[in-house]
Parts: structure tokens; sequence; C-alpha cells
């Protein structure tokens, strides 16, 4: 905008970018900031879904990771205490920084409790706002997931050689374990059920059987879902022992979605998740417990290009021959060409053909790579969590749940 001075000659007035994205290559993305003061540096990914902004922010599978929002306009619902993923909301788990595209506006929802800047700022997430997010996808799409410094300065002092330095030296997520980081503390037991509209969550009181879950960085309404269908959540921490775990005589076993390089923690997981096999207890993983059972069966990961992350992705159930809208938060994969005889696949991605479940042929064993709790997302695989239920009961000799109510 133009200004006169008093010879009335013209200057132009700049506004100076308050937070900078900067690049392991190099590129300085410049923009407002919001949330924390400070940097981060991490991965840099995208995310698709129209919705679930806080959801997506708490689920610390994206510890490690800077999230670039697609959709334009992000914290108009403001943020509520009930809407966050991780277990320990002190210990502040998930992404570490976070891409807008327009400003944050004031919430305007029943539900809202704060704003999303003053939410940002609480749990140390720094933010950015007011760049061309359709460029930065294109970018990942094209180069991959970039590592990168984001950093966040009110008066918009910035030692840009020292953040490229950071940037371009970190190592990233190939080899890191950040399971170990967001897991549980000890172990607890879950009772919170589902959310109704206009009641709130409930509560577990006469469960009908035992679930253990190995906590890599499991996410709330995965615990929500199983309770409501009545187990009594048993929560341990990521490096608890197979001996540890069969001594609290479980009908069943979860391994939890989580961060990081599956075969960094498959160190001590896969060894554990091994011996569970060998018992007959039903198993079911998602996400980073897919990666790592298909580790223990004898099968491979690899880091993704781009990754999958969103709440409108196309997978196909071979068991059924349906095709789902899934929750996506991925970076790394099984790869499907070295599972061994005896393992199945029985979902695949409609977007890339990656493998997104398996199998174990004739056990009650198996996982996929979405979130089918569906927070955020659609509730389409919500079938997932009767069909492990129906194994327990199908072990007990009790009938089987429909697996679509």
């Amino acid at each position: 905008m133009a200004t006169m001075t008093a010879a009335s000659t013209p200057t132009w007035a700049t506004e100076k970018p308050t937070a900078l994205l900067v690049l392991a290559d190099g590129t300085v993305i410049e923009g407002r900031g919001l949330g924390a003061t400070g940097s981060a540096v991490a991965e840099v990914c995208f995310n698709t879904a129209l919705t679930g902004y806080q959801e997506i922010l708490t689920d610390p599978s994206y510890a490690g990771q800077i999230v670039t929002f697609t959709f334009p306009h992000i914290g108009n619902i403001g943020t509520n205490d009930e809407d966050i993923e991780d277990l320990n909301p002190v210990a502040r788990a998930g992404a570490v920084g976070a891409v807008f595209k327009a400003d944050v506006t004031n919430p305007s929802s029943y539900r809202a409790a704060s704003g999303l800047d003053q939410w940002l700022k609480k749990r140390s997430i720094v933010a950015l706002s007011g760049i061309d997010t359709r460029a930065l996808t294109a970018l990942i799409r094209e180069k991959g997931m970039p590592n990168a410094v984001i950093a966040h300065a009110p008066d918009g002092m910035f030692d840009i050689d020292e953040l490229k330095r950071r940037a371009a030296a970190w190592s990233g997520l190939i080899g890191l374990d950040l399971a170990k980081d967001v897991t549980s503390g000890q172990s607890s037991v879950w009772r919170e059920t589902p959310w109704v509209w206009d009641e709130g969550f409930g509560e577990q009181i006469d469960p009908s059987m035992h679930v253990v879950a190995i906590d890599y960085g499991v996410k709330r309404n995965i615990l929500r879902l199983l309770a409501g269908l009545g187990a009594k959540v048993t929560v341990v921490p990521a490096n608890t022992g197979a001996e540890e775990i069969l001594a609290m005589r479980p009908d069943g076993i979860f391994l939890s979605n989580g961060p990081g390089d599956p075969e960094a923690t498959g160190d001590y997981a896969v060894p554990v998740i091994r011996d569970l096999l060998k018992t007959d207890i039903p198993v079911f993983g998602i996400c980073l417990g897919h990666q790592m059972l298909a580790l223990a069966l004898g099968g491979k990961t690899a880091k993704m290009h781009q990754g999958h992350h969103g709440a409108n992705h196309p997978v196909k159930d071979h068991t059924t021959g349906k095709v789902e809208i899934v929750s996506m938060n991925h970076g790394f994969a099984v790869d499907a060409g070295s599972l061994p005889t005896g393992v199945e696949e029985t979902h695949v991605s409609l977007f890339d053909g990656s493998n997104c479940g398996i199998t174990l042929t004739g056990r009650p064993v198996f996982s996929v790579q979405h979130h089918p709790e569906a927070s955020p997302g659609p509730q389409d695989s919500h079938y997932l969590f009767r069909r492990f239920v129906n194994l327990i009961r199908e072990k007990r000799g009790e009938p089987a749940l429909a697996e679509r109510a």
C-alpha cells in the first residue's frame, strides 16, 4: 500500500515476514507466524483432509513432522478438550509444525473452547500462514517430503543461514525410533467409550473381554472403539515384553499406530511380536503396528516418496471386494512383494497400489495401514474393530457380531 511523505514522495510499505519454512535444499518460504515462537526441525508432509485439524495435529503418528494443510481455511471452528488424540496432552505428542494458506480467524462453533492460535501456543506447535500451499504441495509431490526448519519470530529477525544449515544437517526419519518418545510411561486401563452427540463420551463398566494395546503412539479413538465393543483395554508401553503381556491373560492383542521408521522401532518391538504370535491369541495392528507385524512375519518396509496423509483415500478390501474411503497417515509402507508365503495381502491403495492390509493364513492375525478409527475421517472402516472382536468371540465359542451394524 502506497503512503505519501511530507515532500509528497511515494513510499511503499511491505509486510515483514514473521515466520519462515526453510527447506533442506535452501528454499526459503516466507509467511506470517502464529502459534509457538521459536523453531523446529522436521519432515514436511501435506494432508488433504477437509476437517479434523485438531485430531491431525495431536496424532502421535505425526511426531517429527510439519503438516501442510491443503484445505485453505483451517481453525474456523476453534479447539476444545474433546478433539485430541494423544493420551497425554502434557507431553504434546504429535506434529511439531503446521502450515496454512489463509490466516486463522476467530472460531465460530458452539464447541470451541479456545482459538487455534492460542491452542497452538499451548501445544508448542510452530505455525505459519499466508503462503501458497498448493505450490508447496506440488513441490512435495514432485520431489518428495523434504526436511525443513519452521521458525516463528514476532520481530521478523531470523538467522537464515543457520536455519538452512539446520535443515540440511537433519538426518530425517529413516532409522529414527520415535515410538519411544510418544509411548505411555506406564501401563493403564482405558475405559472411555465413543462420543455421542449432546452426551459426550461414555464409560466402559461391564467389559466382556480383555485387550492389551501396545502403545507405539496410540490414538484415543482407537481405544474408545475397542471399549465400545465391550473390551477392557490395558495400554502398555512400547517396550513391554511378551512375558509381561501374556501374564495379563489378554483375549486379544492390539498393535497401535505410531511415528518414525518401523525398522528402528522394530529392533525391540519385532521380537516381542514374534513371541506373541507363537500363541493363538488374536492380533490386530494399525499403521506402525501393521508395518511391524509385517516385519515380524518376514516382510520388509520402505520409505515412501510423498506418503499418504488425508481423510479421503480409496482402499479396496479384497476380503469383501468393496472399496472404502479411509483416513491415512504414514510415510513408510509395507513392501507387498516381500511378504512371504502364508501372509496374504487383504487391502490395497487405489491411489498407488501400495499395501494397506495383511492377514496370516489360517491364524487370527491381521492388520491394516490406514486409520479405521476415523479420527478424523470417514467411518467406512469401523467394521475392522468388529472383525477383531469377532476373532476373540470365535475363539471363545461365541456368536459373531455383524461387521457393519
